[in-house]
């Protein structure tokens, strides 16, 4: 048996912001679509699903995220998911400039929770909440010389 790695699925308030973001760090468009119908319920397990969607792919290829804006059943807010809850944690990302990186979330009002942390000099590494409450890390190597 043979398995790889697909995307990681996550519903959002807001797609076109969702899009914004996440393009303006770097991430390709692969697709939008806007799906409904029988076989949407069925895969999803949701009556009357009906839902725009996007998929994102990073710069170097090896990683995907799909979003969903539902129009169908409507969507129910939650509490944004803290750092130490089971379940669905954050997503991570390796950037070239932790900074930059950083720049960009404050220009859609989305900061660190505590700081930039560096690890054992040769990491340096943040939590941050994006587009709805997303947790999402932003880590850059150290360079050693």
């Amino acid at each position: 048996m043979s398995i790889s790695f697909g995307n990681v699925g996550i519903a959002v308030r807001d797609l076109d912001a969702t899009i914004t973001f996440f393009t303006d760090l770097g991430l390709t468009v692969l697709g939008t679509d806007e799906i409904s119908g029988e076989w949407a319920a069925t895969a999803v397990g949701l009556d009357g699903n009906h839902a725009r969607i996007a998929v994102l792919q990073t710069p170097d290829g090896t990683g995907q995220l799909e979003f969903f804006e539902y129009i169908h059943p409507d969507a129910i807010e939650t509490e944004p998911t803290l750092p130490n809850e089971i379940g669905m944690h954050r997503v991570a990302f390796w950037v070239e400039d932790i900074e930059a990186s950083l720049a960009i979330a404050a220009r859609h009002g989305f900061h660190p929770l505590r700081g930039v942390a560096n690890y054992e000099n040769s990491i340096l590494l943040t939590y941050l909440r994006g587009p709805s409450g997303i947790l999402l890390m932003f880590a850059q190597k150290v360079a050693t010389d």
